[in-house]
């Protein structure tokens, strides 16, 4: 086991970490921002006027992102239901409503995958993670995407070999359900109470706590700051989590 080092805060007898992907390990704000404009407009194309209040129910304002939005912190099927239900508000009947959400999400990340380069991934990650592996600690990533988007991530960025475990939402499950977390830490083979997550969105660290985890990181680029008051500490990068030596 080891000790984790996280500025002024020490986490002992830690066997495992588990990361959430976007805003986290990978900065992709702006594939999020243009995946919420193109849904909109392709759903608005079919129902004109449903466009501005969908971008505002995604968490688009004024042409960012909320990091507290459903975009950003919501998995794809919350997201299909938000649009739907706006959809559903116009009289079309909620089954349509389902069909025609559903379609447009399929299109836009169909149109978005044309020639795209994946976003990027934040500065000093592969050497935080390939420090932390070599400590002989269990990582992964858990994420409100889809696992095959995490497969595909890890596989692009070729963290396979300091990653055990890529796990997107589950099909009855999405953050910050307290299961998801325990599957995790069952799927790595570790104990919650010795595994600490890191995340940069309230509900990654209310998952955790409630799956009682050792503890949980808070990650928060300054220029978007948000509310992680809930987390043990919070840190702005990914090397500020060191491994305490003694």
């Amino acid at each position: 086991m080891v000790t984790i080092q996280v500025r002024q805060m020490s986490f002992s007898h830690i066997e495992a970490i588990i990361f959430d992907k976007d805003g986290t390990l990978q900065d992709s704000r702006d594939f999020l921002r243009h995946l919420a404009q193109k849904r909109s407009r392709l759903i608005d194309a079919q129902i004109p006027g449903v466009g501005e209040p969908l971008l505002m129910a995604f968490g688009i304002e004024e042409d960012t992102l909320n990091p507290l939005g459903l975009m950003a912190v919501g998995s794809q099927r919350e997201n299909e239901i938000a649009a739907a239900a706006y959809i559903a508000e116009t009289g079309i009947g909620w089954l349509e409503s389902i069909t025609i959400a559903r379609e447009a999400f399929q299109e836009a990340s169909e149109w978005l995958k044309k020639d795209a380069v994946p976003s990027p991934i934040f500065p000093g990650t592969v050497e935080v993670l390939k420090t932390l592996n070599q400590a002989d600690l269990k990582l992964g990533i858990l994420s409100a995407d889809s696992t095959e988007s995490v497969k595909a991530f890890v596989e692009y960025y070729q963290l396979s070999p300091y990653i055990q475990l890529q796990m997107g939402a589950e099909a009855n499950l999405s953050k910050p359900d307290p299961a998801l977390f325990l599957q995790a830490c069952d799927r790595l083979g570790v104990d919650p109470a010795a595994t600490l997550m890191v995340g940069d969105a309230p509900g990654d660290i209310q998952m955790a706590k409630t799956a009682g985890a050792a503890g949980c990181i808070g990650i928060c680029d300054p220029a978007y700051s948000h509310d992680l008051s809930s987390a043990d500490v919070v840190v702005t990068q990914l090397n500020q989590i060191r491994i305490k030596s003694f």
